[in-house]
Parts: structure tokens; sequence; C-alpha cells
């Protein structure tokens, strides 16, 4: 329950002199204790059954020798409607809705930035990759735009994930490359599992030529 919730129900309680502001205070707290507590119900019953996360991809076929260099990995930037923790369902317009009691480990753009600094570890092809304000002495930035990750139902049940990248040289500032990543993967069905499911291999494969894509870069 909100603050202003709270204070509402305060102002409707009048309260008198004497004996009467003692009882008067009593309702108050009761009728408090009682907003807060079917608040409280309120939020549990909207809380998510379920937490999921992504895998990284583990075999990317690189044919570029082991680098000295170091990349940091900003937080991807998105649109509202993906900076959230829920799991989105786009039908035409796109109009997006989001599976009811599931949700991701943690927003959107911080779990594919995790998947992406995994990513880029499991070639095993850099000296360093990280997050910033890890220490790095860093030579490029790897920008990224998380532009579609959702279960498509616009005729066609799929899964549809697309990002653009930005390879930056961190010592010039200067753009050395760039390119939209995207994969579309059928979905078995149209119930949460089976939409992460084929959202973990939709990302598998844009990460994997992503990943593949940086190392020729650099």
């Amino acid at each position: 329950m909100t603050s202003s919730a709270f204070w509402g129900v305060r102002r409707r309680i009048p309260v008198g002199e004497g004996g009467r502001k003692g009882l008067g205070n009593r309702l108050v707290g009761a009728l408090v204790a009682s907003v807060l507590a079917t608040g409280l119900a309120a939020c549990a019953s909207t809380a998510p059954s379920a937490l999921y996360g992504l895998n990284a991809p583990r075999n990317v076929e690189v044919a570029a020798a082991r680098s000295s260099r170091q990349i940091l990995v900003p937080q991807p930037s998105a649109l509202q409607a993906l900076d959230t923790t829920n799991i989105a369902v786009v039908d035409n317009g796109p109009v997006y809705t989001y599976f009811p009691r599931a949700a991701w480990s943690d927003t959107l753009p911080k779990v594919v930035q995790a998947k992406i600094i995994e990513t880029l570890e499991n070639t095993g092809r850099l000296r360093g990759v990280g997050r910033p304000g890890e220490g790095l002495l860093i030579d490029y930035q790897l920008q990224t735009d998380l532009r579609a990750f959702e279960l498509r139902i616009d005729g066609h049940d799929r899964a549809y994930v697309e990002i653009a990248a930005r390879l930056l040289d961190d010592r010039s500032g200067r753009a050395r490359e760039s390119r939209v990543f995207s994969a579309e993967v059928p979905s078995r069905g149209v119930n949460v599992d089976q939409a992460v499911e084929a959202m973990n291999a939709a990302v598998d494969q844009v990460l994997s030529e992503m990943a593949a894509w940086v190392l020729r870069q650099v």
C-alpha cells in the first residue's frame, strides 16, 4: 500500500476531543492495519511464481587468434517495453503484453549484458571482458541496443531477438564497426516455458554471431 493511500484513509477518520480522540486513534490504527494487510496480500498474489534466465553459448566458432584486447560491455539500451523483468508477448501492431506470474531473473538488459560478457569469455580469445567500473584497461566498448526480445504471436508463434551492436575504439572514441544481429526460432507453443525455450535458442544464435564478429574486428 502506498503512502498516498495510507493518508487517504487517515483523512477520512474524524477525531474529536477528549475520550473520542483515543477511540478515533484506535480506529485509524485498525483501518491502516487492515489496508496495509490487504495491500500486502495483493502484492503477494501478483508476485512471479517463476524466474527465468538465459543460457550463454559455449561453442562459438571463431577463426580469430587469441587477442590481447580488453572489451567493456555496458548495459544494453532498450525501450521501456523491454527494459523490465516482464517476459514480452507481441501481437500485431505491435502490441506488447506479458506472461503473468513469470519474469526474467533481472531486468532484461542486465540479463542480456551478463550473457554477452559470458559468451565473449567462453571463447577464450580475449584478455579481458567486463562491465563499467571493474577496472579494466579498455581497448574497445561493445555498445548494444536491445530492439526486440519477445514471443511473437501474429500468425506464427516464434521467438524473435534483435540486437544492434557497435564496436567503439575506447581510445579514439571512434566507431570501428556496427551491425544488427537477429534470429527467429519457432516456438513449440505459447506457454512461458515454451516461449523462453525458443528465446534461448534465438539469443544463442545472436550472441554466437556477435562474439565471432567482435573477435574478427579486434
